[in-house]
């Protein structure tokens, strides 16, 4: 899936929102939902595009919800339910990414699972053919190659 397949994916999914965005509104919810991720697109594995999608839709709800925020009426003491629907959504959303970069860090890491957890150095101790230490040299700097003279 590409930048233009996921904005019409979006433009189809929240049709009966399509009133109160704008164009450009999709392509800056993808391009928001990517850097979020760290992400690029084209992608193919469908967990990436599932969250790209999710992660999509929770700006352009975001959006909705900013627009909303400016329609608050105090004098009448009507909140606008839009606006509180809108973050409730958004919060659900959010707790649901975390939960996902919880149970799937592999995918967030931007690197192999095997990397994830560090590297292991052994003692390395070296010694040379009369069993003098040959570890650090002269600054007490641990020789990370030593020189096998044996």
């Amino acid at each position: 899936m590409d930048v233009p397949e996921m904005q019409t994916l979006m433009i189809r999914e929240v049709r009966s929102l399509a009133d109160y965005l704008e164009p450009e509104d999709y392509g800056n919810a993808v391009n928001d939902a990517l850097r979020e991720t760290g992400w690029v697109l084209p992608t193919t594995t469908d967990f990436r595009i599932h969250w790209l999608k999710m992660r999509a839709k929770r700006h352009l709800f975001f959006y909705l919800a900013s627009e909303s925020a400016r329609k608050f009426k105090v004098k009448q003491f009507s909140l606008d339910q839009r606006f509180k629907h809108y973050m409730i959504l958004i919060e659900s959303m959010d707790k649901e990414f975390e939960a996902a970069k919880e149970e799937h860090p592999e995918e967030f890491a931007g690197a192999e699972v095997y990397a994830l957890f560090g590297s292991k150095i052994d003692a390395g101790f070296s010694y040379d053919q009369y069993g003098a230490d040959t570890t650090y040299d002269a600054d007490q700097d641990v020789i990370i190659t030593p020189n096998d003279d044996s």
